[in-house]
């Protein structure tokens, strides 16, 4: 058996993770803890307190005593607003918290671009003007070139509720918009949206990898505890049995205390 726990924001997608056990059909546990988002606005300090270390800790004993023996932030943009080095500092706390390897959705990203042996991707973001771009250089610092990205535009942000609603004729039209033909990998970063039904549809529509926030969240947990599962249903990330020939293969943060 093996448990991988997540933190996840608010209400809106979670139900792809029960989702994802079932299509992974094995042991494999994640148990979810619902944190305290002080409500769904996407402006940078809104973002910056959901991932507010007091918030994340709240869950931790309880995904303790369920087993968990990594854990994740499932967030996207609750991370990557710190920065690359603020956002290593949150899961550097929250492993602290914790005593178990900890990561998050946004590092999960950096990480699964690296097992696909990619260098060049494309993002399908919700997030408004001033929020997306924020990803792209999060991404660039961890060594991925951006060969092109869409946000939401300017505006009110789409909120978690709304894109929780979103189908897949719209999440593919939104991955149609945001493709680039240098782009070898395709992000959509979203964890509110419902993806995990359908990520092989969503290749199979751009032809190249599709890497979606949850299918991503899963993957990084697993990975944390080198614990790796071959379930094509969910794409070409877990679609593959070992890494590329000479890709780093680095754990996330781990403290033990």
């Amino acid at each position: 058996m093996t448990t991988v726990g997540l933190l996840y924001p608010g209400h809106a997608a979670e139900d792809d993770f029960p989702r994802i056990e079932v299509m992974i059909d094995s042991d494999i546990r994640l148990p979810l803890f619902h944190t305290d988002t002080g409500g769904d606005a996407h402006d940078i300090e809104s973002l910056r307190a959901a991932g507010a270390p007091e918030r994340l800790s709240a869950g931790v004993e309880e995904l303790r005593l369920a087993g968990a023996e990594s854990l994740v932030w499932t967030s996207t943009n609750g991370s990557f607003v710190y920065g690359w080095d603020g956002a290593h500092e949150q899961v550097a706390d929250l492993a602290r918290a914790a005593g178990l390897p900890a990561s998050s959705t946004s590092f999960g990203f950096v990480h699964a671009v690296g097992e696909l042996g990619a260098r060049r991707v494309a993002v399908a973001s919700i997030d408004p003007e001033g929020i997306a771009p924020l990803f792209t250089g999060f991404l660039e610092a961890g060594g991925i070139d951006v060969v092109f990205a869409r946000d939401g535009g300017p505006g009110p942000a789409i909120s978690a509720a709304e894109a929780a609603t979103w189908g897949p004729e719209q999440v593919k039209e939104l991955v149609r918009a945001a493709d680039h033909p240098d782009a070898e990998v395709l992000l959509l970063p979203c964890t509110a949206l419902h993806t995990a039904a359908y990520v092989p549809e969503l290749e199979e529509l751009l032809g190249k990898p599709v890497l979606t926030a949850n299918q991503v969240t899963v993957w990084e947990g697993l990975r944390l505890v080198e614990r790796r599962v071959w379930t094509p249903t969910l794409g070409t990330l877990f679609a593959t049995r070992e890494p590329p020939p000479g890709t780093a293969e680095t754990r996330g943060i781990e403290v033990r205390e």
